[in-house]
């Protein structure tokens, strides 16, 4: 991403000495928007802090559908339950001619993540309130950029939850277009601690300056707003702990497509099937995976231990024949259970009417073997899943013991309260079935037998996945068998059936 050339933003600093005295004494109000530039009534102030969440649902995003995580570090700090994050030591200078305030804090704030492949910095934060702004420095690829004005505030004279909108800069450096102009969290500035005044022939007894006459009493802030005005975002005694670290599971979801060349096959055209998800289980658009939901189960993040029940099922069906089906599986009741990162999912399987509980489908392993609770939440992103022997089995055989399914991602929410990733694939609002002309599930090439690489004919038999090759059927048969896949597969499912 390109980025936003630097832009000279600090303003020179002439000092009054009867107003810098004045300042020195306490906090003031600050200027009304649009105000000139400079001034000779410039006066040193300090001891502010900035606390900001940039935007909810982007957090949400990083942490969740990304995988990804915040690290405030150099004096800054994030609130709890990812929360926003608060900038400190805040200096600067205070024009009493204007009331307008210039502010730079400390601290620094990392966004990554390895699953969406982004990692930046903010640092150098700094609140102008003539400019009506907030920018930082940001590091991104590499490479930095000062001063990039991520967004305008609205700015009042209590300088308390200030309304935001994100900057095109700040769409850039959050990479979503959307944010442009988009509402961000509000901003709250506040002094957290009063310097001592300056010793001074001419100090004045008064323990704050006197603002601007012409200074607007709902547009000019006040500096010396109390650090109470705004929470905290740092943990207090009083705040309630974080889960034990075993106990009941409140919610969560697990997202699995079981497996992309199966769902092409089952709605291509040598199938000409549906899928379809219901009683708590929803698919994405496009013949993508499926959401269960609604977790129960246990959790032990001493022992590494997890237990997990979802809601919902998903019915497969094709090669349909004067109303008679030759594949209708269903599976429910799904289930994961993971030690040590290693573990396995299983299913209610419904094959042809004839029903098989807790079929153990696939063995799964998790990058990591810790089980780490943020913010409340245990999440497992790219779980490895592959094929049991009860598992091909219970695909008729048509897969081998052993052979990689799609990957697992799930998330359980440990409190009531604990905010679940939101950002899953969209779901479908109608069964899935063939597009027109079915360019992902085609039929493929009957001159010589092979079939198309999106799904379709495949090896003699739909692409699930069988590495049967035409050659082991005899090259005259490989037309046939492009041609009857479909029958094949029908009288395997009801020779199994009786």
């Amino acid at each position: 991403m390109t980025s936003t050339p630097a832009r000279p933003r600090r303003r020179t600093t002439a000092l009054a000495a009867a107003v810098a005295t004045a300042a020195a004494l306490g906090a003031t109000a600050l200027a009304t928007l649009g105000a000139p530039a400079a001034s000779a009534a410039e006066v040193p102030i300090s001891g502010y802090e900035l606390t900001w969440g940039i935007k909810e649902s982007y957090r949400t995003y990083v942490t969740g559908a990304a995988a990804g995580g915040f690290t405030a570090s150099d004096g800054a700090s994030q609130a709890e339950s990812n929360g926003a994050f608060t900038f400190t030591g805040g200096t600067g200078t205070y024009d009493s001619t204007t009331n307008a305030v210039e502010l730079a804090f400390q601290g620094s704030l990392r966004i990554k993540s390895d699953l969406h492949r982004f990692d930046l910095t903010l640092s150098d934060v700094k609140f102008d309130s003539a400019a009506a702004e907030i920018t930082a420095d940001v590091t991104k690829d590499g490479a930095t950029t000062d001063d990039v004005p991520l967004a305008t505030v609205t700015v009042t004279r209590e300088m308390t939850d200030m309304s935001t909108k994100l900057t095109k800069e700040a769409a850039d450096t959050f990479g979503s277009a959307s944010y442009e102009g988009a509402d961000g969290d509000p901003l709250t500035v506040v002094q957290k601690t009063t310097p001592s005044p300056t010793p001074s022939a001419t100090a004045s007894s008064s323990p704050t300056p006197t603002p601007s006459a012409s200074a607007s009493p709902t547009q000019s802030p006040s500096p010396s707003a109390s650090a109470t005005s705004s929470p905290s975002p740092s943990a207090s005694a009083s705040e309630p702990a974080g889960p034990p670290a075993d106990g009941e599971i409140a919610d969560g979801t697990l997202v699995w497509g079981v497996k992309e060349s199966f769902r092409t096959y089952v709605v291509g055209n040598v199938a000409n099937g549906e899928i379809t998800a219901s009683d708590g289980a929803t698919q994405a658009a496009d013949n993508g995976v499926f959401t269960f939901t609604d977790a129960t189960g246990t959790y032990d993040t001493d022992a590494d231990t997890l237990s997990a029940a979802f809601e919902g099922s998903v019915n497969f069906k094709g090669h349909e024949a004067n109303g008679t089906y030759g594949l209708d599986l269903t599976l429910a009741d799904v289930k994961v259970s993971l030690e040590d990162g290693k573990g396995e999912l299983t299913a209610d399987v419904t094959s042809l009417g004839e029903e098989s509980e807790d079929v153990v489908l696939a063995d799964l392993t998790a990058d990591e073997a810790d089980l780490v609770a943020e913010n409340d939440v245990i999440s497992l992103s790219d779980v490895t899943a592959k094929l049991t022997a009860e598992g091909a089995e219970a695909f008729d055989d048509f897969y081998e013991d052993g052979e990689e399914l799609d990957p697992v991602d799930l998330s359980v929410a440990l409190t009531d309260d604990a905010e679940l990733p939101t950002d899953d694939p969209t779901p479908s609002t109608t069964p899935s079935t063939d597009p027109a002309g079915s360019t992902t599930g085609g039929t493929g090439s009957t001159t010589g037998g092979t079939g198309s690489t999106t799904g379709g004919i495949s090896g003699g038999l739909a692409a699930t996945g069988s590495d049967v090759p035409v050659a082991a059927l005899g090259t005259a048969a490989a037309v046939a068998v492009a041609a009857g896949a479909s029958v094949v597969f029908t009288m395997r499912r009801r020779r199994a059936a009786e």
